[in-house]
């Protein structure tokens, strides 16, 4: 009995994660389809910026120089083992670009931005604001949900790219300034090495998959949310752990298709 049991309730958790995925991705589409008029109040996308985006500078800004100095730190001792001090530019702008910066940034996203939007749509849905909306003919996905999609998915790519500047800035100052690396040979082969197609491009396409990935888990998590405090609660608890664990398969999966066979 005890086996059947443990059977049965694996069953029922793979049925009810196979109907939430299902019912995640009818509300993507849900959102493209209704994307059209937010596009056309703008001011709408405009607002929600401010909130996804600008309100996350803070964090973003900090946690990046400290992330660059960090890397500036562990990069001149590992370097220096070898006599290649000289390349820690290059060190500390490869690992940002092509992996700290979109991968940080959007853990920081999602931290941050992706658990506002969840509890934000679990309390109107729990003040029954979704529900007058509907009343009155305003469909909530078209009024709410698609201008913070659109929002996350212009924000993320601007963040992470901030985040790996500010990340670069924080490795000179510790690798030029403090230790004394050559200056010179830190921002030219810096600038030898990293190309923008294979490098760059390619971050900016992870920071973009990242942040339609967390807006689309943000948003879902908080629409379905049971209308109580203990549900609010639990759909930003989900939202972040969920979005964590998605950007760090993705990041696997997109690192792969990328870099793998070069």
């Amino acid at each position: 009995m005890p086996a059947a049991k443990a059977i049965r309730e694996i069953g029922h958790r793979t049925i009810n994660a196979m109907w939430r995925i299902g019912m995640a991705t009818r509300f993507f589409f849900l959102i493209l389809m209704y994307s059209g008029s937010s596009f056309r109040r703008f001011r709408l996308i405009v607002k929600e910026l401010f909130s996804t985006g600008v309100m996350s500078l803070i964090i973003i800004v900090v946690a990046g120089m400290f992330v660059g100095m960090v890397l500036g730190l562990q990069g001149y001792e590992t370097l220096k083992r070898y006599g290649s001090e000289s390349a820690l530019g290059v060190m500390v702008a490869l690992g940002l670009v092509r992996e700290l910066g979109p991968v940080v940034a959007a853990l920081l996203f999602a931290s941050r931005a992706g658990s506002a939007m969840t509890a934000e749509i679990g309390l109107m849905k729990a003040t029954e604001q979704i529900s007058a909306m509907e009343m009155m003919a305003v469909h909530p996905i078209a009024r709410i949900v698609a201008p913070r999609f659109w929002a996350g998915i212009i924000s993320m790519p601007l963040l992470a790219a901030l985040f790996s500047a500010v990340g670069v800035f924080g490795g000179y100052f510790v690798g030029v300034v403090q230790i004394g690396v050559d200056e010179g040979s830190f921002w030219s082969q810096m600038q030898a090495a990293v190309d923008f197609e294979h490098d760059i491009l390619n971050g900016v396409i992870k920071s973009f998959v990242f942040g339609t990935a967390v807006t689309v888990i943000a948003l879902f998590e908080g629409y379905d949310a049971p209308p109580t405090a203990e549900g609010v609660s639990g759909a930003t608890t989900r939202t972040v752990v969920t979005s964590s664990l998605v950007i760090l398969m993705l990041d696997f999966i997109l690192t792969a298709m990328m870099f793998g066979g070069s």
